[in-house]
């Protein structure tokens, strides 16, 4: 394990070279890992969350050194600790990160949405690099703060948005940036997924013996455990801990409009759906975001759609219960994970795909452990998803402020609406604060 302090010629070495392979390839990365390994030496790793989604990370990264485990659920941790028996155990990430500083290179975030930005901000500060799920944070302000944590301490870092990996993604990424669409001034995005909510449940009982209630709410305000209702998977219908479908599904699906166009901060966020719960996310949401012109491409109207507001047309076409439509001045795309298909169908009968020019991906966790070992450019760097996560995240600001916001995202701020203060940020109990 070499020290995070220090920097060799070999370090610095692969630092310009890495810098230079990312200016190259058009790919922001910040700064390269400052202690470097070979790519023969593993990485000593430490997972937070080992369950559900984190069980699949885990297995995304077992071919390194898996050293420490945390999980507030015993049941969960030991099931991972049968799998990893040299690893050593924890239930809360802030013991992990002191009693392991020194003794790990990195660690996997596959928490609750509302434990990313406190552990995630906690790991970058220790020089360690960051794999997080999906969206990065859970506030607009978490994102910016751990992108500009990332570049200031020189990690490597990558979003769980596993599909980016995907052959087909990259293969709409090079027709739409080809031009066969002409101007693509507007896009839409629909899921039909729904993390509707509901009113808080009034059965509360005491947690399990295996949980660990009070850090499983960890910066959250208190509130009784109610068996079924939040742990281990429905805490995404509320406001406290998940962002509904939107904060769920879009950091997926958004992320191609992202890429294929180039986007980063919209000017204008508007959004509809029923009335807002204080609580609860809604069943189904519309979000109308406004992109300017960025170098030559035009600016882009982007709506999303989920739950029971996704459309069963889109620019004539009809659609499936989820998909991007690209809707261009020569042509019109739909995408989604594993397929794409161009309109009007008799104009591209005879379509050849222009020449591959995104390389096939060696894999999303492998692109971050790659990384992580040489300073390599990782493609969901937090830099761009943390720009992705703000913009999706945006969308349920506008909607609980209840009103359209026109958005300066240099100040983070809505010109026009000061109720959107309390839900671009939020408080944190002691302890788990970010800051």
């Amino acid at each position: 394990m070499q020290n995070h302090s220090n920097f060799s010629r070999r370090d610095f070495l692969k630092s310009t070279t890495a810098g230079a392979a990312a200016i190259s390839t058009g790919i922001w990365t910040g700064l390269a890992p400052a202690a470097s390994k070979s790519a023969n030496e593993k990485l000593n790793i430490a997972c937070i969350g080992t369950a559900n989604r984190a069980a699949a990370d885990i297995d995304g990264v077992k071919g390194e050194n898996i050293v420490a485990l945390v999980d507030v659920d015993k049941n969960y941790l030991d099931r991972a600790s049968s799998s990893f028996p040299n690893a050593r155990v924890y239930a809360d990430y802030r013991e992990m990160l002191e009693s392991e500083d020194g003794k790990i290179d990195a660690v996997v975030i596959g928490t609750t949405d509302h434990h990313h930005a406190p552990a995630s901000i906690r790991a970058i500060r220790k020089g360690l690099h960051v794999y997080c799920e999906k969206p990065l944070t859970h506030t607009v302000q978490e994102a910016r703060i751990i992108a500009e944590e990332a570049k200031k301490h020189g990690v490597a870092t990558q979003l769980g948005t596993q599909i980016h990996a995907g052959d087909n993604y990259r293969r709409v990424v090079e027709i739409v940036q080809s031009g066969v669409l002409g101007d693509v001034g507007e896009v839409h995005v629909w899921v039909g997924k729904g993390w509707g909510g509901g009113d808080l449940p009034t059965d509360t009982q005491e947690p399990p013996q295996n949980l660990n209630w009070d850090l499983w709410l960890g910066p959250a305000p208190v509130r009784p455990f109610a068996a079924g209702r939040y742990h281990p998977a429905q805490w995404r219908r509320w406001w406290q801990f998940g962002q509904g479908t939107l904060g769920d599904m879009a950091c997926h699906y958004m992320d191609l409009p992202f890429w294929a166009l180039s986007l980063r901060h919209p000017t204008h966020c508007e959004a509809e759906g029923p009335e807002v719960h204080p609580e609860a996310c809604p069943h189904g949401l519309k979000v109308r975001y406004q992109f300017p012109s960025r170098d030559k491409l035009i600016p882009v109207n982007l709506t999303w759609y989920d739950g029971n507001m996704i459309p069963k047309k889109v620019a004539g076409q009809r659609v499936p219960g989820s998909g991007v439509m690209f809707v261009g001045t020569e042509g019109t795309m739909f995408a989604n994970y594993g397929s794409y298909k161009l309109f009007p169908k008799e104009k591209f009968a005879n379509f050849t795909p222009p020449k591959q020019s995104i390389p096939k991906s060696i894999g999303h966790h492998a692109e971050w452990i790659k990384a992580c070992k040489d300073g390599s450019p990782t493609t969901c760097n937090f830099d761009y998803s943390g720009a992705l996560t703000e913009a999706v995240l945006l969308g349920n600001v506008s909607y609980r402020a209840k009103q359209a916001l026109e958005w300066d995202a240099a100040n983070l701020k809505a010109t026009n609406c000061p109720e959107a203060d309390m839900y671009i940020s939020k408080e944190y109990r002691e302890g788990w604060e970010v800051a």
